[in-house]
């Protein structure tokens, strides 16, 4: 009964008026987008609208948080462009409910804090490189089957078209000037609809690329062998699709949270996209996640509860049922000029006028993404390399870090006082700090303002212990912090290193 109860929030002061218009406002945003990215995927056009019911309905009831708007999300959809051209739509959908499976895995087991670790750099290429692929894709919509093979619009019908182009993104960029109560890129749906209609031009139109005729979601298990080398097509495609969507809602949730200044749940947010992709493949809904234009446009129009995902969810639905016919007819240019602007609006232009400020490493991690992002279509592979390249960047500025500041006591004992973290970058560096052969009898190597971080740095300790032994002298180390001494005497059985006990030692806080 909970989540049901959540529903209305009645934990908090609610404005059902302002959730109610928000809903619909969501909707109408929606709605042209999840159109757009189906056809853009080579799907039925009317799977993309299941899936802005299916998973606008779920997450709103079930989300991690209020106010987050799930639905069709092209950064999802693109994952599956290929598999629909080598394999077919019952292929998708088993991906589809594959990637939901791995999803709800994935908040199980509490993984959604593993988003932290995906760096600026890399979400600036992410974002770029997925607005790139879009506006790249729209220029599909200026080519024409002709004895089945796709040519270049000419004459007449590019002209038109260019021009249906030009007026959906003149008043997508004007509209909101007028008033930002209604959606700009459904104002300029209709009036291009309109435009098309009472001028009775020849366009291309929804229709021409694939019937909508509506009904309710109907239940269907995909149509495919069920087989060990299905699962081999398939599974990759799934464990993209959910690494993506799971990428790009963990980030919408933060981005919601610094706007309401509140906490939203990552890993309950994770089995709810996961239960509701499954849901989408075995209804014909083409997958999603939480989508970031919409969500702002949500809390834009005050929307702060659960309220407003579900009546947007159930618009769409009665769009579906009541309104097929008309959206049938809506010209394909107008969709194109939504998708131009999403794409233009997608872009971080942001990062070009930091990118004199970023330290290159930065503007590298960036690019990179960027590019396999557009070159591959693969997002889950190009962020996961640049998590990669960006920590591989890090270990090396690190591991220069590493210094010693040596002096001889009053005693003859040689001490070593160490700076930096020592892990598997800073070993060489480290080692080469020693003068074993001119060193006295007795080393000490301070760690007070060090730390001892992975089985390079104990293997590193070892060793070094090793060539002082040989050459007859003794090394013993000092203050290391508790979790040092733990992982030395956890590698007990493999290395040989002397700690020096003090009692007036206080472990300091982790320095990494």
């Amino acid at each position: 009964m909970k989540p049901i109860l959540r529903l209305f929030d009645f934990s908090q002061k609610v404005n059902y008026r302002t959730e109610v218009l928000a809903g619909l406002t969501v909707a109408m945003t929606m709605m042209p987008e999840s159109l757009s990215f189906a056809i853009l995927a080579g799907l039925p056009p009317l799977s993309g609208l299941y899936a802005a019911f299916i998973m606008g309905l779920v997450t709103a009831i079930f989300g991690g948080r209020p106010g987050l708007i799930s639905g069709g999300a092209g950064a999802t959809v693109i994952v599956l462009i290929a598999l629909m051209k080598s394999n077919g739509l019952e292929y998708v959908f088993a991906a589809v409910a594959m990637a939901g499976v791995i999803q709800i895995i994935v908040g199980l087991f509490k993984l959604g804090k593993f988003i932290r670790l995906v760096p600026q750099p890399v979400m600036f290429g992410f974002v770029n490189g997925l607005a790139v692929i879009i506006f790249l894709a729209q220029l599909e919509q200026f080519k024409v089957n002709v004895n089945g093979e796709l040519v270049w619009l000419s004459g007449s019908a590019l002209y038109i078209m260019l021009g249906l182009v030009a007026l959906t993104v003149t008043i997508v960029l004007i509209w909101p000037k007028i008033t930002k109560a209604v959606p700009a890129s459904l104002v300029a749906i209709i009036v291009v609809f309109l435009v098309v209609l009472g001028f009775n031009i020849d366009t291309k139109t929804v229709k021409d690329i694939a019937a909508v005729g509506g009904g309710f979601p109907p239940f269907h298990i995909p149509e495919i062998p069920f087989t060990f080398e299905t699962l081999k097509i398939v599974f990759p495609y799934a464990l993209i699709m959910a690494a993506v969507g799971l990428t790009e809602g963990l980030l919408t949730l933060n981005l919601v949270d610094e706007i309401t200044e509140s906490r939203g749940n990552g890993n309950r947010e994770c089995i709810a996209q996961g239960s509701a992709n499954i849901l989408n493949g075995f209804f014909f809904g083409m997958g999603g996640c939480p989508m970031i234009a919409q969500t702002l446009v949500n809390l834009s129009a005050g929307a702060r509860a659960r309220l407003s995902g579900i009546v947007a969810a159930i618009t769409i639905l009665a769009i579906i049922l009541f309104g097929s016919s008309l959206i049938e007819k809506v010209p394909m240019a107008a969709l194109t000029g939504v998708m131009i602007m999403v794409a233009i609006g997608t872009f971080e232009w942001m990062s070009f006028k930091v990118i004199n400020k970023m330290p290159r490493q930065d503007i590298f991690v960036g690019v990179t993404v960027a590019l396999i992002t557009i070159w591959l279509h693969n997002l889950a592979l190009a962020v996961l390399i640049g998590v990669i390249i960006a920590a591989l960047v890090f270990a090396w500025e690190s591991a220069k870090r590493i210094r010693a500041k040596k002096h001889i006591d009053e005693d003859g004992i040689k001490h070593y006082e160490i700076y930096g973290p020592l892990f598997f970058g800073s070993v060489t560096a480290f080692m080469e700090k020693f003068d074993v052969n001119n060193d006295p009898k007795k080393v000490i190597i301070d760690f007070r303002d060090s730390r001892i971080a992975d089985m390079s740095g104990i293997d590193a300790l070892h060793k070094l212990t090793e060539r002082y032994k040989k050459a007859g002298k003794e090394l013993h180390l000092r203050y290391l912090s508790e979790d040092c001494r733990q992982l030395l005497k956890n590698a007990d059985a493999i290395i040989e290193v002397n700690i020096m006990e003090d009692p007036t030692y206080r472990i300091a806080g982790d320095i990494l």
